[in-house]
């Protein structure tokens, strides 16, 4: 009998692209292996997952608002709708392992699980853990991190196995290379420096460096910044771009497409920090500038380049306390100092968990075939010497 898997997570795409990167390893390991995919109507799921080659189901979930606590009546009101759609689901696919990737979507499917006795995972990418793995953590029989500091914000119960292994990334093997390849994009000759603020852009970190450069009296040698905007910045900073002194060492991009696969030629770049793509960047080894989002949910940016900065891998910067200039000046002075440069693209590898998505894969298989796993010892497991178990 084939292992049965669901997946939820969704509303923004770090949480999305994890369950999608688990169901193409998932594929690769068990070519049989049955497989839903669960999210939220409101979310990004709704536009990427009918082209994801999934089968998927998406319900009338709602977000926590921690701003606005007086529309989460929301919640209250898609509960009914939610739990009958979670019913159906798993009425319908009978998961032998529900794994949930975060975000409002996951809860109600992981909730649901534990409700009807089902092998239960989390998969938490920051390191700073959302609101769905703090409470659930004591529940579930899995727990699987992104950041080894996340466990310090964790109490798992008694039958719960914590595994730092790593977010599951995209790689160069796994698939889109060759379509963006043939889509038109090339990296330009050079050293390249990138900037990159997620799939939708970063308006205040692409205002701040714009400033910078209008403003800017040195170039790196032998240097090609290519700025991915986000379609809906595209044309803003193309124009913006055209009114500095640099314009002619700028290459603008609105996407590109499995970005997180060819990264490999960046020598370093300037970008948010969300979990995923830093997870992105330690795989390919690509050290950092770090400008987290400061209204990410729980500060959770921050908390990934705080654990970055401290490994030795990137530089962190805050938006709201950033001056002028202080930008430029940061990628000017580590493009100049080519040893430190290395020093830390060799501290984000050794963060880099290239295998993380055939490591879960392969664990959830296994789960998918126990019957009874009896105790189980809590224990959270690195990726150094600790590690037994491959």
């Amino acid at each position: 009998m084939s292992a049965r898997i669901l997946l939820a997570g969704g509303g923004t795409g770090g949480h999305l692209y994890p369950a999608l990167n688990l169901a193409s390893a998932l594929r690769a390991a068990r070519p049989d292996v049955e497989l839903m995919l669960v999210g939220a109507i409101r979310g990004i799921e709704a536009s990427v997952l009918p082209r994801a080659g999934v089968p998927y189901r998406l319900l009338p979930m709602e977000p926590f608002r921690r701003a606005r606590l007086l529309r989460n009546w929301r919640l209250a009101a898609s509960a009914p709708a939610v739990m009958y759609g979670m019913r159906r689901i798993f009425a319908e696919l009978d998961p032998d392992v529900v794994v949930g990737t975060g975000g409002y979507a996951s809860g109600p499917a992981v909730l649901y699980g534990l409700l009807s006795r089902r092998k239960t995972v989390l998969q938490e990418q920051n390191a700073f853990p959302g609101l769905v793995t703090r409470q659930l953590a004591p529940k579930v029989d899995r727990i699987f991190l992104g950041y080894p500091e996340a466990v310090e914000h964790l109490s798992p119960g008694p039958h719960t196995e914590v595994l730092a292994w790593g977010n599951p990334v995209a790689t160069p093997n796994s698939g889109g290379v060759k379509e963006a390849a043939e889509n038109g994009f090339r990296w330009p000759a050079g050293r390249i420096a990138a900037v990159i603020g997620g799939s939708q852009g970063a308006r205040g970190l692409n205002e701040r460096l714009l400033a910078d450069l209008q403003a800017a009296t040195e170039w790196p040698p032998d240097m090609t910044l290519v700025w991915v905007t986000g379609p809906n910045h595209h044309a803003a900073v193309s124009s913006a771009v055209a009114g500095t002194p640099w314009a002619d060492r700028i290459l603008t991009v609105p996407y590109v497409d499995n970005l997180g696969a060819r990264l490999s030629r960046v020598s370093l770049a300037i970008c948010r920090s969300g979990a995923m793509f830093c997870s992105e960047l330690s795989a390919a080894g690509v050290p950092a500038v770090l400008v987290p989002f400061p209204a990410a949910a729980a500060d959770h940016q921050r908390h990934n380049a705080a654990a970055l900065e401290a490994a030795g891998a990137a530089v962190m910067l805050e938006e709201r306390s950033m001056q002028s200039g202080d930008l430029w000046d940061s990628v000017l002075e580590l493009l100049r100092e080519e040893d430190r440069l290395l020093e830390m693209a060799g501290a984000m590898s050794a963060r880099g968990r290239p295998d993380a998505a055939d490591r879960i894969a392969r664990e959830l298989l296994d789960l998918a075939a126990l019957t009874d796993e009896g105790e189980l010892e809590m224990r959270v497991i690195g990726t150094g010497e600790s590690d037994a178990r491959g």
